[in-house]
């Protein structure tokens, strides 16, 4: 049979191909089967196209490129979505296993037509899939930087709920943020890879110089398993050797992501004012460098040092307050203390434990002295009562 005569013969069979092509795809793929009716018949349309187009490519094999790239513009955007890379080489392959039996004892060549076509579109179907994904990884990483802006600059909206959705976040539990800076070479995947294991989700944003990660618990607090989960600390420790060289800094615990623009302003503030801390320790909480960030005008660090550790003194016992100040305005010394409030040295031990019990900060360590410290002078600051100027007394007439 000469090509004329096998072309035409090949056009009245392509019908009969195509059915029994998706008789098959139905008894051989259970993910085809379980498909939507309109998401089905887009499939044959694609296996249609596919029969169709390989007749067209034996008639003239020069139309290879635009051919091949055809059979796929005839699916609809939403069927690249829903159906994988994987699933659409086996509907190749069922498709030329179709072919190959119904043109059997045509020739040789016929059946090698066929082979060398189905390769030039398992190589057109995996370009369509990378382009996708390329395009799929840029707007993923534009809408993550957008996500990670918002959160900075607290600008949260209704839309950010469906843009985390968007970016696959699966987490429900605790979120904090870290900052630190950008390595000369940042490898993004092994920042997620490390996630992956310690079981948490991580956005990542990379802002010039600075590294912000916003990590988040995949579960509630309270569910099965939360005496597994690792401390934010810990995360962040695991977590550090992404960060380039300096400072890496960890803003407090918060309950959602929503909310997670609270521990990014005390992970930038604590950023910012790091160096000034000798000792700090990498990494490091933001709620460590309060003395720091109250003094370079943080208001975040003022009302949280006054919430945390002065107005818990003072509603307890004004004793505690006074003893404190009196111990660090010593030199943490216990006898000039108990010289000076006319008490025994143990009371003043006791009441220095009584601060560690109510506050959780122990007056005794040089760094916590300090915030103590800078808590009850931003506390007194607080509570000075404006002076009222005299006026003399209304003269009756």
């Amino acid at each position: 049979m000469d090509k004329t005569a096998t072309l035409a013969w090949l056009r009245r069979i392509s019908g009969d191909i195509a059915t029994v092509t998706i008789k098959r795809l139905e008894d051989t793929l259970p993910w085809y089967a379980d498909m939507p009716p309109a998401r089905r018949s887009a499939v044959g349309l694609v296996a249609q196209a596919g029969i169709t187009s390989f007749i067209q490519w034996y008639d003239d094999p020069t139309s290879t490129p635009w051919i091949a790239a055809d059979i796929f513009a005839a699916a609809p955007r939403e069927l690249l979505r829903s159906v994988s890379l994987q699933q659409t080489l086996q509907l190749i392959r069922v498709t030329v296993e179709v072919t190959e039996e119904r043109v059997a004892g045509k020739g040789e060549h016929l059946r090698e037509a066929i082979l060398l076509y189905s390769r030039d579109v398992a190589f057109a179907a995996a370009d369509v899939y990378a382009r996708a994904a390329e395009a799929r990884g840029l707007w993923d990483a534009r809408l993550e930087a957008l996500v990670v802006d918002s959160i900075l600059t607290g600008e949260a909206d209704e839309e950010l709920p469906s843009r985390i959705a968007a970016l696959g976040w699966h987490g429900h539990g605790e979120v904090c943020v870290i900052v630190g800076t950008t390595p000369a070479q940042f490898d993004i995947d092994q920042v997620r890879r490390t996630a992956r294991k310690l079981a948490v989700d991580v956005l990542v944003g990379v802002q010039g110089s600075r590294l912000v990660l916003v990590v988040g618990r995949a579960q509630d607090a309270g569910q099965d398993g939360e005496d597994d989960e690792l401390a934010f600390d810990e995360i962040a420790t695991r977590l550090e050797p992404s960060f380039g060289p300096g400072y890496v800094v960890v803003g407090p615990a918060v309950a959602a992501l929503v909310d997670a623009g609270q521990s990014a302003r005390a992970a930038l503030a604590g950023f910012a004012v790091a160096r000034a801390w000798r000792g700090a320790p990498r990494p490091v909480e933001a709620d460590d460098l309060l003395p720091e960030r109250a003094l370079a005008g943080d208001p975040l660090a003022k009302q949280t040092l006054i919430e945390r550790i002065h107005r818990p003194l003072q509603a307890h016992s004004t004793d505690l307050v006074t003893t404190l100040w009196s111990y660090l305005d010593n030199g943490r010394s216990l006898e000039a203390t108990a010289r000076e409030l006319f008490v025994h040295p143990n009371t003043v031990r006791y009441r220095l434990k009584r601060v560690s019990e109510v506050i959780g900060w122990d007056a005794t360590g040089p760094r916590e002295a300090l915030i103590l410290q800078t808590a009850l002078i931003l506390g007194s600051i607080g509570t000075i009562e404006p002076t009222r100027r005299r006026t003399n007394p209304r003269r009756p007439r």
